[in-house]
């Protein structure tokens, strides 16, 4: 008598990581084809650029997920929620075209790909493509890692130490701007720009502390499984997990006891 082998589970985070993987795949060709190229540039009401590239990439990207899993909520930069979902119940892919579209119109390289899949409204899965460099880092529960190789955070236990990232400090007004300033004073060595790149460059360990305000579900939900599982903790500024209701506000730390040092200067 024959036995059939067990089915595959179609959300087993290993399965879904592939999947990811081929849209990041797709994904590539679509942004380097536009990249450094003329483009028609839209400016969007929150003041960011929207160009050809994003539009088109998504465009792909939805149409490859609702061809696989026609059941999934879809919440993506450039074309909302896919009608009839519920972003936070049930399957839910959370996509970033291109994250960075700045540095993308002015030719650097420091754009990519975001890729992030909830259950329940708790990020699974999350994937850092960066086309232009070749590079990805993905992230499932207990595994993190950067292309074939496993990805882990610094040992960086204090803010005298500590590798300070922020995509720009004009992006800090008010309140948050004194929070981001009495924070980046007490770091060692301070760099800007980057967006999402700079997740993956904690992931693997050559910078130790990141923090952001004025980002959306779709900048930040991909980071969460990557960040957590090369040994980080990342969350919103009261030190609660990021979900899609979140206020934008972003803390990622190599360690725990960085985290706490950071928090508690921006909770004060």
């Amino acid at each position: 008598m024959d036995l059939a082998l067990p089915a595959t589970d179609p959300l087993a985070p290993e399965t879904i990581l592939a999947f990811a993987a081929e849209l990041a795949e797709a994904a590539r060709p679509i942004a380097l084809a536009y990249f450094r190229t003329p483009l028609d540039i839209v400016t969007k009401a929150d003041e960011s650029p929207v160009t050809l590239a994003d539009r088109a990439i998504e465009v792909r990207l939805r149409g490859l997920i609702e061809a696989r899993f026609p059941d999934h909520g879809i919440f993506g930069e450039e074309m909302g929620v896919k009608p009839g979902a519920t972003p936070g119940s049930g399957p839910v892919w959370v996509i970033d075209p291109i994250d960075g579209t700045k540095s993308f119109v002015t030719g650097l390289p420091l754009f990519g790909t975001l890729v992030a899949f909830l259950d329940g409204g708790v990020p699974v899965a999350g994937l850092i493509d960066m086309p232009a460099l070749g590079e990805r880092w993905t992230g499932v529960p207990g595994q993190a890692r950067f292309g074939a190789e496993p990805a882990r955070t610094s040992t960086c236990r204090s803010l005298s130490a500590a590798r300070f990232f922020t995509t720009s400090p004009e992006g800090f007004t008010g309140a948050d701007e004194a929070r981001y300033r009495r924070l980046s004073a007490k770091t060692a060595l301070r760099r800007f720009g980057g967006d999402c790149y700079a997740y993956g460059l904690l992931a693997s360990g050559h910078c130790d502390l990141i923090a952001e305000t004025g980002l959306q579900p779709y900048d930040y939900m991909a980071l969460v499984p990557v960040i957590r599982a090369a040994g980080g903790v990342i969350t919103d500024w009261s030190g609660e997990d990021l979900t899609l209701a979140s206020d934008g506000r972003v803390l990622a730390a190599a360690t725990p006891d960085l985290h706490a040092e950071a928090l508690a200067i921006l909770r004060a």
